[in-house]
């Protein structure tokens, strides 16, 4: 059963790092993300949101409700980890 798992993990790896050779260098300025999504978003965020801070306007307007999905999960994370902490704290009492 470890050998599958080993292998299966080989050959993950093998497929990511196939895969990363088709990414464009970081900070590239010919990338698709520096050509298309970028200029978007610093040539019309105040005028779409009407936020000057560049980076608010992404995070709170374009990508709202992905933020407020990452911002549930943690809240969620949190309050089931002090749930559980405080559930092992009132068994020591009896």
């Amino acid at each position: 059963m470890k050998a599958l798992a080993l292998a299966i993990l080989g050959i993950f790896l093998v497929v990511l790092l196939y895969a990363e050779g088709d990414l464009p260098d970081r900070g590239d300025p010919e990338a698709p993300a520096s050509m298309h999504v970028s200029p978007y978003y610093i040539e019309r965020s105040l005028s779409d949101t009407r936020t000057p801070n560049l980076v608010t306007a992404v995070l709170a307007d374009y990508r709202g409700y992905d933020t407020l999905g990452e911002t549930v999960v943690i809240f969620a994370a949190g309050l089931a980890s002090a749930l559980v902490l405080l559930r092992g704290r009132g068994n020591r009492d009896t």
